[in-house]
This record gives structure tokens, C-alpha cells and sequence, in this order.
């Protein structure tokens, strides 16, 4: 006997796009066994292999001079790739689940069966946003799998402020997941044509995915640190900075307080464009954001995401509400 949570209405959400959920399902465990294998390569094989001398290697794996060089490389592409996953999954509800039926009328046949337009709608957006969170946060284990012990290390390219790996450890990525359900939904009730549907979701998720990254790393303030200028260039004078930290701006400062950015001024005169004659350089200057505030800006950022999913998701059930007789 099925779960009462899986009758009526999203009992058939799920069979009409099994197609879909399995082939999802099978590219993640395709993804946590090719990670896997990556990540046990790395260990195994840490070190450049023989053979890569000042000519071109003549053993290499599987193209790479080292195992952890293909891990670095895997997980970089990865990153990037998992940004693509909420306009992935606000294209499918837009399209399969929602255009489609509308602008086919199947939409209709689902109202006769004693199910309202609101709970319609319902069934749609908890499948959907059930089964987008639960493939994100799979996706999520299977990068912090392969990331392991690897973000803010010198020899790796990973960084904990990066565009990709920021939002795939932490929980701003299910929020983005989130709002694209709900944008595609509303998109779909909109327009009710599936190729324009899934474009309007990708352009209006996509646009929140680059304004908010453009503008996350202001949301909190930042911490400064300065100290007395000296006779060496100013890339060897700033101490304090704690390791693996986001650098937001350095500079100079004369004894007025007045800033000025490290290419034009610079302590001994060192820079390619020295300070007015009449400025004294008296100390440095860096704003920073440490490790440790990466999970506030994270809890900041999902909450506006979340509260944009809110408001589109109420835009969506008013739609539908105005639309139906």
C-alpha cells in the first residue's frame, strides 16, 4: 500500500516523470563513484609521476602528470558545474511539469478528478521541491567527498570563497534550488508555452545567481587590519593577515588618514607611480573577510534567496487564482 504521501496528485507527478528521476538518479551515483575513484587516485598516486622532465611526459594518468592534478582539475570543472543545477531544475519544472501541461490542456483533466487548482499547484512544487533538495544535497556529499581536506591548501586551486565551491558547501545552493522551483512554476502559470517558459525561469534564475554573487561578499562587513609603513614594498609589510583569507581591498594611508590604492603609492617610494611629493606614506592598510565569516554571509544570502522563493511562490498560487474560473 503506497504512502499517503505519495497519493493523488503526486503519486502521478512521480510515475509521469519517472524517465527523468531515474536518469537523475543514475548521473549522481554515476558522479559519487567517478569522485570516488578520482579521490582514491589522489591518495594513492599523490606525486607527479616519473617521466616529466623539460620535454613532455612520457608516463602520465590518464593524461595528467599527477592523479591529485586530475583531482584538482575534476573538482574545479565540478564546482562550476553545480551553479548550472537550479537553472536545471527550474527549466524542468517550467517545462515538463508545468508548461507543458498547460499548454497541452492536461492540466484540465487533473481539475475533474476532485483536485482543486491550488492543490494541483501544491503537489507539483512539494515534488519538485523534495526531489530538487534531496538530489543537491546528494550532489553536495558527493563534492564534499572529493573536496575533502583540500579547500584554502596551497597546492590545490580550491577556495572556499570561489564562485562554485561557496555555494556547493554551503546551504545557499538548496535555496537557489528552491527559488528556481518556484520561478518555474510561476513561469509556467504565466506564459504557458514550455520553451519560453524554461527560458524566462533560466534568465530570472540565472540573473539572481550572478547579482547575488556579485554582491555577497558586501552583505557582511568586512574586518581590517593596518600597521606603520617601512622602507620595503607593501606586499612584505602587511602582518596579521589570518591564512586562507578573502582580501577585499589594500592600500596605503598618509598620517591625514587619506587612502591610496597600493599601485599608486607605496612605503620607500617603490611603486611604479610614487605619491605626490608632498604625501607622506605613514601605514598600510587591508579589508579582509577570514574564514569565519563565510557562514554568515552563507545564512545571509539563503535568507534573502529564501524569501524570494516565498514571494514567487505566493506570486505563483495568486496566478493561478486569478486564472481560474
Amino acid at each position: 500500500m503506497s504512502s499517503p504521501l505519495l497519493r493523488g496528485p503526486r503519486w502521478a507527478d512521480l510515475r509521469l516523470h519517472r524517465t527523468a528521476l531515474w536518469t537523475a538518479g543514475g548521473l549522481i551515483v554515476f558522479a559519487a563513484a567517478l569522485t570516488g575513484y578520482f579521490r582514491w587516485a589522489a591518495e594513492t598516486y599523490p606525486t607527479s609521476l616519473d617521466g616529466c622532465g623539460p620535454g613532455p611526459c612520457e608516463k602520465t594518468f590518464l593524461g595528467f602528470a599527477s592523479a591529485q592534478a586530475l583531482l584538482n582539475e575534476y573538482m574545479s570543472n565540478a564546482s562550476l558545474a553545480l551553479l548550472l543545477l537550479p537553472l536545471l531544475i527550474g527549466a524542468f519544472v517550467a517545462g515538463p511539469m508545468t508548461g507543458r501541461e498547460l499548454e497541452a490542456g492536461l492540466h484540465r483533466l487533473a481539475w475533474t478528478q476532485s483536485v482543486t487548482p491550488a492543490r494541483w499547484l501544491a503537489s507539483k512544487l512539494t515534488v519538485a521541491a523534495t526531489l530538487g533538495t534531496a538530489g543537491t544535497l546528494a550532489l553536495m556529499g558527493v563534492f564534499h567527498l572529493g573536496a575533502s581536506g583540500m579547500l584554502g591548501r596551497w597546492n590545490w586551486s580550491l577556495s572556499w570563497s570561489d564562485r562554485g565551491v561557496y555555494e556547493a558547501v554551503g546551504p545557499a545552493l538548496v535555496a537557489y534550488c528552491l527559488l528556481a522551483v518556484a520561478v518555474g512554476a510561476l513561469a509556467g502559470l504565466l506564459v504557458r508555452r514550455t520553451l519560453l517558459a524554461m527560458s524566462l525561469t533560466g534568465l530570472v534564475t540565472g540573473g539572481v545567481l550572478l547579482a547575488l554573487g556579485s554582491v555577497r561578499w558586501h552583505l557582511f562587513p568586512v574586518s581590517t587590519v593596518s600597521g606603520r609603513a617601512s622602507g620595503t614594498p607593501l606586499s612584505y609589510t602587511m602582518h596579521g593577515l589570518p591564512q586562507n583569507s578573502l582580501i577585499m581591498d589594500t592600500g596605503v594611508h598618509n598620517a591625514a588618514g587619506e587612502r591610496f590604492i597600493a599601485g599608486q603609492c607605496s612605503p620607500g617610494q617603490m611603486a611604479d607611480f610614487p605619491c605626490p611629493s608632498d604625501t607622506r606614506i605613514t601605514g598600510w592598510y587591508a579589508e579582509f573577510h577570514p574564514h569565519s565569516h563565510f557562514w554568515y554571509v552563507q545564512l545571509i544570502e539563503t535568507g534573502i534567496v529564501l524569501a524570494l522563493a516565498a514571494a514567487a511562490g505566493y506570486a505563483a498560487f495568486r496566478v493561478l487564482r486569478r486564472r481560474t474560473p
